[in-house]
């Protein structure tokens, strides 16, 4: 992973480099900003250059140190993840007792700790002992989207940077340079965290599938022929799309959300921009505050699902209510 690699983030970089160029390494760092943001892929680009025996401030990608890094098993970088709904102490124990032994390049080691904030008290505590006295050269990532869950002391031993959410616009240009379609790639910009995310989504057979069934049901539902309960029925539980019910209703609330904003002509602002003249047909139909109503019965769908409501019997409901019960202009 190279730095020009990553979207985005200009400040963490500039400020990574920097340090690079001018030998100036903190021993620990905390990466904190929203999850999707970039902060792993930040950290390894940090960790290829800090390793790498060519580069300065951006790694070279060939040498033996950066080939090692990239394939994934160099063994001076250790990572370490929550083990179930924590980081445990015992996860810390095996990392000071890898790090006992001195790096055979030369250079100082390197950890990356996933969701600090997951840390027990146990875990913290040991790994501010760690902080404080490595027993070896070392270097500390630790990523978090909640870096003030973190002890104070360890907060305090560590050098911040930054990390905002990606704007969804560089997200769908990245995309779209990969050769993913505008409207899958524009759908998924709006409903995952981070391009990592983005392109596991719309590389999802069943996404492509579930928007398109979405669309119909959409439609439908707004007076535009044909029946939802039947559609639902077939080309949703028949289809074996049953278990992605969460995210129809995510879709939903972008669908909804276009009315509102076709009926204040923001255009560019428009997710399901291939559905444009559909939806600058069927906004005025309905008021934005009817359109608002909708958005919260999908919302409250999505959380009928999270307490095991039948899935079938929650989707049925919805189409209901947003086909019936939900105003129209008067």
């Amino acid at each position: 992973m190279l730095f020009k690699d990553i979207a985005g983030q200009d400040g963490a970089k500039k400020l990574l480099q920097n340090g690079l160029r001018h030998n100036r390494i903190s021993h620990a760092y905390l990466f904190n900003g929203p999850p999707g943001s970039g902060q792993m892929e930040m950290a390894l680009a940090f960790v290829q250059a800090l390793f790498c025996t060519n580069g300065t401030e951006e790694a070279c990608g060939v040498c033996l140190e950066c080939r090692k890094l990239m394939h994934g098993n160099h063994p001076d970088l250790q990572i370490v993840s929550p083990d179930g709904a924590n980081i445990k102490i015992d996860q810390i124990r095996d990392l000071q007792r890898i790090f006992s032994y001195r790096s055979e390049s030369g250079n100082p080691k390197a950890y990356i700790i996933d969701q600090a904030e997951k840390m027990n008290t146990q875990a913290a505590n040991s790994l501010l002992k760690f902080l404080e006295e490595p027993p070896v050269p070392a270097v500390a990532i630790l990523l978090s989207s909640n870096g003030r869950a973190l002890l104070p002391t360890i907060q305090s031993r560590a050098q911040w940077v930054p990390f905002t959410a990606l704007d969804p616009m560089l997200m769908l240009q990245k995309l779209s340079d990969e050769g993913v379609p505008e409207a899958i790639a524009r759908t998924a910009v709006h409903l995952a965290a981070g391009l990592a995310a983005c392109r596991e989504l719309a590389g999802q057979n069943w996404f492509a599938e579930i928007r398109n069934v979405m669309l119909q049901l959409g439609k439908e539902s707004a007076g535009r022929g044909g029946s939802p309960l039947i559609t639902a029925q077939q080309s949703v539980f028949k289809a074996g799309l049953g278990d992605h019910l969460d995210m129809i209703f995510d879709l939903f609330h972008l669908w909804f959300k276009d009315m509102i904003q076709a009926q204040a002509n923001r255009h560019d602002r428009i997710v399901f921009i291939d559905e444009w003249e559909f939806i600058s047909k069927t906004a005025g139909t309905r008021s934005a505050g009817a359109w608002v109503s909708c958005m919260a019965y999908a919302a409250e769908s999505k959380k009928k699902l999270r307490y095991n409501m039948n899935g079938q019997l929650c989707l049925e409901q919805f189409l209901l209510n947003i086909g019936q019960a939900v105003p129209a202009w008067n």
